[in-house]
């Protein structure tokens, strides 16, 4: 919405306390009474991925259908009243996938428990929102209030804004674009609002007064988001192609057992996962046991995928990928290694004693893309 420039500071003044003060109503910095008892399970395998979804859109029955889990299913609403974990199988990598209890409208401010939901939700790498494809879009937008007023901000990346705070010298701004949305006075009153006088800011690219005071909060957690509609076998197929078509979206049926599989293959897709094979000297690589690591993993996550003694002893890695095939790359730790990337590193004996190591002064592993 546009808005004159002689008001822009005053609403960003506004923007600011009321952002302060949801933190502040969220998470008090001040604790009376008993803890109260979560239900947060450990994080285990490759990743992490979160259902949301009001009660009763099928997030048990998916659990159950996914993974070898079994969860409460009926016919009435909030059946499933703690997180209850499972494991998916897929491509080598162990995903764990979360069943969270159906929230209600005002999670956000702890109706229903929803503010437990929602804290988890904080702890996962992929979100699916269940959404019932019989129901209006409407649920949809009240989830991603209920989320975005908890401090998740979906299918978003960071800001470009480097903040950092000084006990003098006053306020430094630089930028290296045009400032179209956001102008230098109304930065300078955001960081009043907050009570910050000294401090540098750099702006890189073009953001809004809201992902600037995002920027300054600095608890914002960017998680990639998957909305999957279900009970698609109750609408039209006009209905579903509609549905199909929509940004970060899928259209499934649970109860059918239609696009399953294609559900797994897009969660493995918004995960970035890469997987990486391992294999002592003299032996053949195991290809039935790889280690899944982020996209842009590099070699020291390698080393510490296996154990964190490895890195500290690294001499140096030979990497064998499609573009250098058959011939090796030596390279460091800081390498970005590829999807079944091929390499062999070698590591020095000072103190080196892990579960894969023996009596040999030089330690090997291969990491395959395709044969050797």
């Amino acid at each position: 919405t546009y808005s004159p420039k002689a008001t822009e500071y005053h609403l960003g003044l506004l923007k600011a306390k009321l952002a302060r003060y949801r933190a502040q109503l969220l998470e008090p910095t001040s604790k009376s009474g008993p803890a109260g008892q979560g239900f947060d399970v450990q994080k285990s395998g490759d990743a992490r991925v979160a259902l949301i979804g009001f009660p009763s859109v099928g997030k048990s029955t998916l659990l159950s259908k996914t993974t070898h889990t079994a969860s409460a299913t009926a016919a009435y609403e909030f059946t499933t009243l703690t997180a209850i974990p499972g494991v998916i199988e897929y491509s080598g990598a162990r995903i764990q996938l979360l069943d969270l209890p159906g929230i209600v409208e005002g999670a956000s401010q702890g109706r229903g428990r929803g503010r437990q939901v929602v804290s988890v939700a904080k702890t996962a790498d992929l979100i699916i929102i269940m959404l019932d494809a019989t129901k209006s879009h409407e649920q949809r937008r009240l989830l991603e209030i209920e989320l975005d007023a908890v401090g998740i901000r979906l299918n978003k990346h960071v800001p470009d804004v480097v903040f950092k705070q000084r006990s003098t010298g006053g306020v430094w701004l630089n930028t290296t674009v045009k400032l179209t949305k956001l102008d230098e006075k109304t930065i300078r009153t955001v960081l009043a609002g907050y009570k910050i006088h000294n401090c540098d800011v750099m702006i890189r690219e073009v953001c809004l007064v809201d992902e600037f005071i995002d920027v300054l909060i600095g608890t914002r957690k960017y998680i990639p988001c998957l909305y999957v509609f279900n009970k698609i076998d109750s609408i039209s197929l006009e209905q579903v192609d509609k549905l199909a078509r929509e940004d970060h979206s899928l259209v499934i049926s649970c109860e059918m057992d239609l696009n399953l599989d294609g559900l797994l293959g897009r969660i493995w897709e918004e995960l970035s996962l890469v997987k990486i094979y391992t294999k002592k000297r003299g032996d053949h690589p195991d290809l039935t046991d790889p280690i899944c690591l982020r996209k842009g993993a590099t070699i020291i996550d390698v080393c510490n995928g296996i154990h964190r003694s490895l890195a500290p002893n690294f001499r140096y890695a030979l990497v064998w990928s499609s573009k250098f095939a058959p011939h090796a790359q030596k390279v460091g730790l800081t390498h970005v290694v590829q999807d079944e990337d091929v390499v062999s590193s070698k590591f020095s004996s000072k103190s080196l004693v892990t579960p894969y190591t023996s009596i040999h002064s030089i330690y090997e592993i291969t990491c395959l893309r395709g044969d050797i």
